[in-house]
């Protein structure tokens, strides 16, 4: 066991129906919400990733909460200006954070 509060990169899981989403896409969505993954996965806090935080991402992708007034809430993470989404809440517990993906699509 470590000192201190855990550190990333986080654990990432997703439901069935949002893996089985991802599985069925195109390559291109594939790609893209694979960049949002390892840029959520490897930020020191996925929810508060600073204001130019979206410059690290490929150029059509943005990270946000779907609603300003639940910012500790899901974050969706829009892909190719609406195309495709992939939607995510942080589990902050203790001992294992993790990012857990509800929903992804592709048009």
């Amino acid at each position: 066991m470590t000192d201190g509060p855990p550190v990333p990169p986080w654990q990432m899981d997703w439901t069935t129906e949002a893996r089985r989403e991802f599985d069925l896409m195109l390559p291109e969505g594939q790609q893209l919400i694979l960049a949002a993954r390892a840029e959520l996965v490897t930020a020191i806090d996925p929810y508060d990733r600073g204001i130019d935080a979206d410059v690290s991402l490929p150029h059509r992708i943005t990270v946000r909460p779907p609603a300003s007034t639940s910012p500790a809430g899901p974050h969706i993470a829009d892909q190719a200006g609406g195309r495709g989404w992939l939607i995510s809440t942080f589990i902050r517990r203790h001992a294992e954070p993790q990012i857990t993906v509800t929903d992804a699509f592709w048009t």
